[in-house]
């Protein structure tokens, strides 16, 4: 059989390409290497979506104007991305709500503890796996062939024109099948290169090997290398990612979300030897949760610890796995093998610069460290009451910045000039809008918007109804 539109991937923003492309009357192909009980690439770990919008719902607590969206983004990217792409990418987010209900996805109010994001991010009834499964039943229903277990293995591109690609598919275990497949146009939706620990430490050096990888352990980055080789213009840099702390105990390879910690704010910040290095009460936690698996990755062996007391206990969404507690910190400090007599005497001086305040973490309020380097700016309590608590962090890659450079039809760029028939969506274009830094949700903001913008687009061009811009 031929098809009309290829697409390599099977998270989001592939299947948001894979409905608009067949909506579009298109025949669509949608190569997913990952099994079936795996598909879906990171948008199984996910639970929500940043979306623009003028007003409440009933679900979204109150309004978030794309001014206020592209201030944001702004302030964590420092100004680090393609004005004219977040631009679109913010205002087409006032339209992710409609869509996606329409596909099936149901929502739900903010689970307590989950970043204060309930005014600004709309969170998926039954979590990302269930968000998938709707848009699955959706393409489905429309038509799409779906391959599990494949993989893009070439592509065949000629002056940023598409011609064919090979795909592999595993079939009684171990055993490739190979095949030709011509199609029309391509959508390259197959996500970043964080599980190739090879191509991170050309970016990040050997500390890339002590990095846990929150997500998919099927993105490595291949369709990227592909695109790149073949001419596509690249946008990003290697050691550009979108990297929080984690539990330290969490496992190499898909994670998920659930392994990050959300204490930080409410102590201190340790590394191996027992010394702070940042400010944990800089700023809200939700625009400043991404920052901390880049500081923990530059620590001495990739390791930091939270330390909190008992007062503090209760203030997060709990950890899956339980903290080490002891009553004295001498004796926290050898179960997280740091020399007790180092963190006690960092936190006597910690608390020794305390100033009386009045404790409030839904503000930035007045509890701060005087004459302390570096500073505790907000939610600096004294670490006094027993028992204490500690959390050990690593680094942990959610996805990739560094991919293929793309115009606001999702055109993929070969040098400079946009391909009549190749696009790209999700995390292997988001180096387009996130240059660095991270705003919750906003992963899936991407993928949903250019995902919607390729498979329109896709569709139009083979109809011939639309020339490459």
């Amino acid at each position: 059989m031929s098809y009309d539109v290829l697409i390599a991937g099977g998270g989001n923003a592939a299947l948001c390409a894979a409905i608009c492309a067949a909506r579009g009357g298109a025949r669509v192909l949608v190569a997913e290497a990952a099994p079936k009980a795996m598909r879906g690439g990171n948008t199984r770990h996910t639970r929500n979506c940043r979306v623009a919008h003028d007003e409440g719902n009933g679900i979204l607590t109150g309004p978030y104007p794309v001014d206020e969206y592209l201030d944001d983004l702004m302030r964590v990217t420092k100004g680090n991305t393609d004005t004219e792409l977040a631009e679109l990418t913010l205002q087409r987010s006032k339209e992710i709500w409609d869509f996606l209900e329409a596909q099936g996805v149901r929502f739900q109010p903010s689970l307590g503890g989950t970043l204060s994001l309930g005014r600004t991010n709309a969170f998926f009834l039954g979590g990302g796996r269930s968000m998938l499964n709707a848009l699955y039943r959706m393409a489905e229903d429309l038509g799409v062939a779906i391959r599990y277990d494949t993989r893009v293995a070439a592509i065949e591109v000629e002056d940023g024109f598409f011609l064919g690609a090979t795909l592999e598919a595993e079939w009684d275990g171990d055993h490739p099948r190979s095949e030709r497949i011509e199609a029309r146009a391509f959508v390259a939706a197959s996500g970043g290169f964080e599980a190739n620990l090879d191509w991170l430490e050309e970016g990040w050096g050997p500390a890339a090997r002590n990095f846990l990888i929150r997500g998919t352990p099927y993105n490595t980055g291949g369709v990227l290398r592909l695109m790149l080789d073949a001419g596509a213009d690249r946008v990003g840099e290697a050691d550009q990612c979108h990297a929080v702390a984690v539990d330290g105990r969490a496992p190499k390879f898909d994670g998920g979300i659930v392994t990050r910690l959300d204490c930080v704010p409410f102590g201190i910040v340790v590394n191996a030897q027992g010394q702070r290095f940042y400010d944990e009460g800089e700023d809200f936690w939700p625009k400043r949760y991404a920052i901390w698996g880049r500081l923990v990755a530059a620590q001495p062996d990739q390791i930091g610890h939270v330390i909190i007391d008992a007062k503090s206990a209760d203030l997060f969404m709990p950890s899956v796995f339980p903290p080490e507690i002891d009553d004295d910190l001498d004796g926290l400090a050898g179960k997280i093998g740091v020399a007790p007599d180092t963190l006690r005497k960092t936190v006597d001086d910690f608390n020794a610069a305390c100033r009386p305040g009045t404790f409030d973490h839904t503000i930035h309020d007045d509890c701060r460290t005087e004459g302390l380097d570096p500073p505790k700016s907000h939610w600096a309590r004294p670490i006094e009451t027993p028992p204490f608590r500690a959390y050990t962090l690593r680094p942990g890659i959610t996805f990739t910045y560094m991919g293929v450079r793309v115009n606001r039809d999702a055109r993929v760029l070969f040098d400079g000039t946009a391909s009549p028939n190749v696009f790209a969506a999700g995390e292997i274009m988001a180096g387009n809008v996130l240059g660095q830094g991270y705003l919750a949700g906003i992963g899936m903001t991407i993928g949903t918007v250019f995902g919607r913008i390729a498979g329109e687009t896709a569709a139009r061009a083979i109809s011939n109804r639309e020339p490459a811009s």
